[in-house]
């Protein structure tokens, strides 16, 4: 356990991968909860970001899971232009079999006990009903119901701002955002990976898919007999031949040192958080000839919506937002292009500079 807590300390205090200003360590013995939340900056606001629902190996990896999600909302929250700092919270365990309301609840005046400093959502394991349930005991939730003053499922606009990420990178690769004739895969078909296939289905795009579960890619064939075709696994999707569009829509890290090698596409744009697994990826996509769409910047549409909650939800005003992370896409290709750096890098840079104004507007 003391290897345990000095890796974190570590991590908080000295690592690049710190810096976080807050980070909060739950526990309710009766419901069985554990949690952690990480706030890592409420410079532009009240740190916003969802709640993921997993079955860590050990505390430690839930931990830093924790901080590096924590850390890639701030930048995604600048990036999407809204008035919020980054937080997130993971609960450790296995959401099928802990689950309960009483543990949702617990974890709900846990969040309450922040004052506001930080503000829930979904993520992986989370839904809306149980934000519903969450929301009971703190206000401080979105993501909830409409019957219960939220906005619903934030995959849908999700789905549609990496759609518009992968327009804009068809137009700075090709000179054309249509998808029309491209082919494109997408790594898990999951709460936002159905909406994607769906519009780019509907602009003509031939699709491949897979999923490790059986019931989610029998779902999108049997609604798609013509157009889509699946695969057994990621590892046979990133070498199918003559593939254009790769899109990650599953768990954080899938792209790294043994994937990058064998990627046939030429672009990377999908929905998952921590696509790339360490620093250095960035280059080695750009040394591959492959563009890559920095993740926090295109599937910000469903931070958009839930965010929205907060000020009385409107779907269209929430996906007119949603709509310019085509040109927020373009514009970080450009400056890439411009500094001469990855468009990681890029929109890295462009988010730090919103944080670091915005604090010194306040005299941090």
């Amino acid at each position: 356990m003391t290897d345990v807590t000095d890796g974190v300390l570590h991590t908080l205090f000295q690592s690049d991968q710190g810096g976080h200003e807050q980070v909060v360590l739950c526990q309710d013995r009766a419901s069985g909860l554990k949690a952690v939340i990480a706030i890592h900056s409420t410079a532009l606001g009240p740190a916003l970001g969802g709640t993921r629902f997993y079955p860590y190996a050990t505390e430690e990896e839930a931990v830093a899971d924790a901080l590096n999600l924590a850390r890639g909302m701030s930048y995604k929250n600048a990036m999407a232009g809204l008035d919020h700092g980054g937080g997130k919270a993971v609960i450790i365990g296995d959401p099928e079999t802990i689950k309960t309301e009483q543990l949702l609840l617990a974890y709900g005046r846990f969040v309450a006990s922040l004052g506001g400093r930080y503000v829930t959502a979904c993520d992986v394991g989370t839904y809306v009903a149980d934000m519903d349930v969450v929301a009971r005991e703190c206000r401080w939730t979105t993501g909830r119901s409409p019957e219960n003053g939220g906005a619903g499922d934030s995959s849908v606009l999700t789905a549609f701002g990496v759609y518009q990420g992968m327009r804009a990178s068809a137009q700075h690769l090709w000179g054309d955002p249509t998808l029309r004739g491209r082919k494109i895969g997408i790594a898990g078909v999951g709460k936002v990976g159905h909406h994607l296939v769906e519009h780019l289905r509907d602009e003509g795009a031939e699709v491949v898919i897979t999923d490790v579960r059986e019931d989610a890619v029998r779902r999108i064939l049997d609604r798609h007999p013509e157009g889509v075709t699946a695969v057994a696994d990621t590892e046979a999707l990133i070498r199918v031949e003559g593939l254009d569009i790769y899109a990650p829509c599953a768990l954080g890290g899938a792209l790294n040192d043994d994937t990058v090698p064998v990627l046939t596409a030429r672009v990377v744009c999908g929905a998952a958080n921590n696509q790339l697994a360490h620093p250095g990826v960035e280059k080695d996509l750009a040394d591959h000839g492959i563009l890559y769409a920095p993740d926090y910047v295109v599937n910000a549409g469903g931070v958009i919506q839930v965010a929205d909650e907060l000020h009385g939800f409107d779907f269209e005003r929430c996906k007119a937002k949603a709509a310019k992370i085509y040109d927020t896409t373009l514009a970080i290709f450009a400056r890439a292009k411009m500094d001469g750096i990855p468009p990681a890098a890029a929109a890295d840079r462009i988010a730090e500079q919103r944080m670091a104004e915005a604090a010194a507007a306040r005299g941090w």
